[in-house]
């Protein structure tokens, strides 16, 4: 492959990747929290920045809560078990609420919606509905992580004496497990960056450590967005 088939390939890679509106959404909130970790806070230029650049992620999100609607309405896996459907379920539940009261706080920063009393009390309930969805996404983790590892030993054993990096299932499953425990750390930051935005534990979670964990998280959310080589040829 020539230098400028690389090229072409990485330029369609990035295509792909910038014509999703999620991905132009991960990486204003990178933008978002690295500004909020650099304002600390205090008025300034970085304050302007993580405000404006907070107000402009509202566009990319509007009508999403939808898409949390239709696994909240879909059959879950025939082997799951009952407790992680519930705490699947539940997160779709708190993501949809999150989403549409977070559309209600954007009015409100268009005047278009005026009463400021309920719009900072819709902001917390939106703000408390993400944390509530972080808990439970880091429960289902914990749980699918737990019966991957168990799937995992029991195919080892039936590899024992074969070379199991070579066996697709076994690759499959380890991927899985990587993917998860990716998912477990960035929703154990987006609970830091909820509690924080609370101001929950104000001494501890200061603006500078929200946006430490904030900008990490956008970060993960990036990677995760990131199309395959296979995706952009077909493309």
């Amino acid at each position: 492959m020539s230098s400028l088939d690389v090229a072409r390939a990485e330029l369609a890679l990035a295509i792909i990747y910038l014509n999703k509106a999620e991905a132009r959404d991960k990486i204003c909130r990178a933008i978002q929290y690295g500004s909020k970790f650099l304002s600390n806070g205090e008025p300034g230029t970085a304050q302007d920045v993580d405000k404006s650049t907070s107000s402009a992620r509202k566009v990319f999100r509007l009508f999403k809560f939808i898409n949390c609607l239709h696994p909240l309405i879909s059959p879950s896996a025939p082997e799951t078990p009952l407790p992680l459907i519930l705490l699947g379920k539940s997160t779709n539940a708190l993501l949809s609420t999150f989403l549409f009261l977070d559309q209600i706080s954007w009015l409100g920063r268009t005047g278009m919606y005026k009463n400021k009393e309920r719009l900072e009390l819709i902001g917390r309930i939106s703000l408390f509905s993400w944390l509530g969805a972080s808990v439970c996404t880091i429960l289902v983790e914990i749980g699918e992580l737990g019966r991957l590892s168990a799937s995992i030993k029991k195919l080892e054993k039936e590899l024992k004496n074969t070379d199991k990096y070579k066996n697709e299932n076994y690759q499959s499953k380890m991927k899985k497990s990587n993917g998860r425990s990716i998912a477990l750390v960035k929703a154990t930051m987006d609970l830091v960056v909820a509690v924080g935005l609370l101001q929950l534990v104000p001494k501890k979670v200061t603006p500078r450590v929200t946006g430490v964990f904030g900008f990490a998280s956008s970060l993960i959310s990036c990677y995760q967005l990131l199309p395959s080589p296979q995706k952009a040829k077909t493309t």
